[in-house]
């Protein structure tokens, strides 16, 4: 009730998402500032957190590949447009999956901008006192204190190889060289041995390719140095990329592609409400790609 830090998380995703309104975004329908301590009021999301689907043996289970494909694209489009597209770049700061959100048709949704940045224009980092989860941390962020839009691009690379592997990104019930999933994953990754930790579910379905381009996508996610990492932007294309040439591949109809494409797609509305709506296709963010160097 008297914790500053708290109040400060409070005011800061208030003004955050006053400024964006994305359709993968939870939305923030209002304040109550006359009970004791300050709520938060949002629209209510059915079905729990990612962390909750992919680390509970019976929900794994119902959690197909194809609905973790779409949440990986779904995530990746809210961060690429937090980087690239809002009006001031905003880092989310706390990318993990217990704030990846999923409804009834396991759509994602973002969740928790408490500690989230504006990056003013013109810098591309903020000297900042080192805050997150540990076991997303991007290490290059916690040696320096220097926060980047790549320090959210590792924590993503975590929440891929959770979708891939059903494991907790810590766990101190696993042994001492496996406890941190992202050092684990990346020794399996280069010793040739990722069937090792591959979440059996996905196994079964048939996905190794897929598995395996999602995995190599994770691994340089996970580069120590933040500038050797992709940007969000190019995290979501290839993402994307994937779920398109799952469609052409299984020959899905009109209304099976048009629903999978428009769940995944970066859509999202600026400033807020009664903005015009924006979306993002594929194409434009190629071009945009292009036209500025790869960013």
């Amino acid at each position: 009730m008297e914790d500053e830090n708290q109040i400060e998380q409070f005011i800061n995703e208030v003004v955050v998402l006053s400024l964006i309104n994305h359709r993968n975004v939870v939305n923030l329908l209002g304040c109550c500032l006359e009970s004791q301590v300050p709520l938060l009021v949002y629209e209510f999301i059915t079905n729990g957190t990612l962390f909750e689907h992919i680390n509970n043996q019976s929900k794994a289970s119902n959690i197909s590949w194809e609905n973790r494909l779409q949440i990986a694209a779904e995530s990746a489009g809210v961060l690429s447009y937090l980087h690239s597209a809002a009006s001031i770049p905003i880092i989310h700061r706390d990318v993990k999956s217990t704030n990846i959100l999923l409804d009834d048709n396991y759509i994602a949704k973002v969740s928790d901008f408490g500690a989230s940045r504006f990056v003013p224009l013109g810098q591309n980092q903020l000297a900042t006192v080192v805050q997150g989860t540990l076991g997303y941390l991007d290490p290059e962020y916690m040696f320096t204190s220097q926060l980047t839009e790549k320090s959210d691009v590792y924590s993503f690379g975590v929440v891929l190889v959770e979708l891939i592997t059903g494991k907790k990104a810590l766990s101190f019930d696993r042994p001492e060289e496996e406890r941190c999933l992202a050092m684990y994953f990346i020794s399996c990754m280069n010793n040739d041995c990722l069937n090792q930790i591959i979440d059996e579910h996905m196994v079964i379905e048939g996905n190794t390719e897929e598995l395996k381009e999602v995995a190599n996508l994770a691994k340089r996610c996970l580069r120590v140095k933040g500038e050797e990492r992709p940007y969000m932007k190019e995290v979501a294309m290839e993402l994307e990329g994937l779920i398109r040439k799952k469609i052409s591949k299984n020959g899905f109809n009109y209304a099976e592609t048009e629903n999978m494409l428009g769940n995944a797609s970066i859509g999202y509305v600026v400033g807020g409400c009664g903005s015009n709506t924006t979306t993002a296709s594929v194409d434009s963010m190629e071009e945009d790609m292009l036209l500025h160097g790869g960013r």
